[in-house]
């Protein structure tokens, strides 16, 4: 047997032996008194925004597509969606104390705001979380005002904040 086939075969059998490696997709599970739809006042549209851009990765509600469970995929997505729980859970916001949950809200209006969430390589795979002008400027401006912040101190702490960076 050649070198080329010998590498092959191994490279065949650690694919299949991966596949055995199991990913921990556990969650709390969701109790709806303590989840963002039903302790702020989220509006209709907002609410299907959230869910269709940022759930899967930002709730304990992740719909796996069929490709989570093929490794070595299956580990970097749950890493992403461990990290994206750990950084926000919107099922567990009514756990985060109020300054916490205006922090969040302004971090969200800067990074959906500037395009960096959802996350690219998400969008790609989701076509349903890809965002319009207009749904990105309607989560925006939802977040503004959970932040509890007017649309001019937003932009004076935005450019506050792109100054530090």
């Amino acid at each position: 047997m050649s070198t080329r086939r010998k590498i092959l075969l191994f490279l065949l059998v650690a694919v299949v032996v991966i596949q055995f490696i199991p990913v921990d997709r556990s969650a709390a599970p969701v109790q709806i008194n303590d989840d963002i739809r039903s302790v702020a006042n989220v509006p209709a549209e907002v609410s299907v925004l959230l869910e269709q851009a940022c759930y899967d990765c930002h709730s304990n509600e992740t719909n796996y597509p069929w490709y989570s469970r093929i490794a070595p995929v299956s580990w970097m997505l749950q890493n992403h969606i461990k990290e994206g729980r750990e950084e926000m859970n919107f099922s567990v916001w009514a756990s985060y104390p109020e300054k916490k949950q205006r922090h969040k809200m302004d971090e969200s209006y800067e990074l959906v705001g500037e395009g960096e969430m959802p996350l690219k390589g998400y969008t790609l795979m989701h076509a349903h979380a890809r965002l319009s002008d207009a749904q990105r400027k309607t989560l925006t401006d939802w977040f503004m005002s959970q932040a509890g912040k007017s649309g001019e101190r937003m932009n004076e702490a935005h450019e506050e904040h792109s100054e530090h960076d």
